[in-house]
């Protein structure tokens, strides 16, 4: 485990980009005298070294999250760093250390968090959503949330992986029940979740299908990826060319976490027994089911919601090994947020965007700090 060195004082004030309130609902902006966060008893203080973009961070900014977030208010759920101070509470031997923030805070002790199914927990909260988050220089968070890096990850791909890989890893094995053998088409594969669920299927010994939208991420994801088959779903015809792949049964399993858009190719994709798991739908949360398809097939629909921290611990180990590898598109400025949130909310990514707080200028393509 490397350690930093962190005798350099803290300063008092830091560059953030915040939501404020504006004359046609919340504005992003970056302000350069936010005050840095004091550690509470139990909490370490994090110079943020790498903070991923997320599509919750949009649906943040455009109040579409279940509970609307006290302003000004900093998003960021996927941060890694260093612990530069710690509250009284907290052993003073995490200082310095190179650390990732699972960002499922549970409060651990009720009877999810006693079985490991922090995500269940109904007094957790997700940080950087309903708690400040990595859109800062620093930012405070409880001291049991840390986990120390393995010398083998740079802040960067802990990052990437800190949200997308437990979900992953939490929808395809913990709720789904993935097997060796079986054809899984993981839909648009071309993002941060995406991505990383074409590799984990793959390593579990599936067959997978990848769908992406346009020409070019088709390239990207035949150069990236290990799928079996991609397909471009803005193609109406995608279902009939998986269930071609399949000899015509249909896949075992789908990952799914687009919404309406998508939905309906879904369903259609689906073999008789199959699964459908899906953890998100940023494209529309309503959508319709034929139930005569769903009951005739006995096809399982199956809700997931984030990850454990057995689920982080996992992902963590296995990228850690190089089992598996996040794609990161891109490595902003924090003074280029809206840019790096605007890539995204047009879906002209492959992979993931990150912002590192520290940087003054654009850092380029594929940067990866240490």
């Amino acid at each position: 485990m490397t350690v930093i060195d962190c005798r350099r004082v803290v300063p008092t004030k830091m560059r953030a980009a915040r939501l404020h309130e504006g004359d046609a609902g919340l504005v992003l902006r970056v302000d350069t005298d936010v005050a840095v966060p004091s550690c509470g008893h139990d909490q370490v203080l994090i110079k943020v070294r790498s903070c991923g973009l997320n599509q919750v961070d949009l649906l943040t900014r455009t109040g579409q999250t279940p509970q609307a977030v006290p302003l000004p208010h900093t998003s960021g759920t996927e941060v890694s760093g260093d612990v530069v101070a710690v509250g009284r509470d907290v052993d003073e031997s995490l200082l310095g250390t190179r650390i990732v923030v699972d960002p499922v805070v549970a409060c651990g002790n009720c009877r999810p968090c006693f079985r490991g199914e922090t995500n269940m927990c109904r007094e957790g909260l997700i940080f950087g959503v309903q708690t400040p988050g990595g859109y800062a220089e620093y930012v405070a968070a409880p001291a049991r949330q840390v986990v120390p890096l393995p010398d083998s990850l740079s802040y960067d791909e802990a990052t990437a992986i800190a949200v997308t890989g437990p979900t992953t890893w939490h929808m395809l094995h913990t709720r789904a029940g993935l097997r060796a053998g079986e054809n899984v088409l993981v839909i648009a594969a071309g993002s941060g979740i995406g991505s990383l669920a074409v590799q984990i299927a793959h390593f579990s010994g599936a067959r997978v299908i990848a769908t992406v939208g346009g020409e070019d991420k088709v390239r990207k994801a035949h150069e990236l990826l290990p799928a079996d088959l991609v397909v471009d779903h803005n193609d109406p015809q995608w279902p009939r060319l998986v269930r071609e792949f399949t000899g015509g049964a249909g896949v075992d399993l789908v990952f799914e976490h687009v919404g309406a858009a998508t939905w309906k190719g879904s369903l259609a994709a689906m073999a008789r027994g199959g699964r459908l798991v899906t953890s998100g739908g940023h494209s529309g949360f309503l959508v319709d089911i034929n139930l005569w398809h769903l009951f005739i097939k006995e096809c399982t629909l199956i809700g997931s919601y984030a990850g454990s921290r057995d689920d982080f611990l996992t992902v963590l180990d296995l990228a850690a090994r190089g089992i598996i590898k996040p794609i990161i598109q891109q490595v902003f400025a924090l003074e280029q947020i809206t840019e790096a949130q605007t890539l995204l909310e047009q879906r002209r990514v492959f992979g993931k965007l990150l912002l590192n707080p520290q940087l003054r200028e654009f850092r380029g393509q594929n940067g990866s700090g240490r």
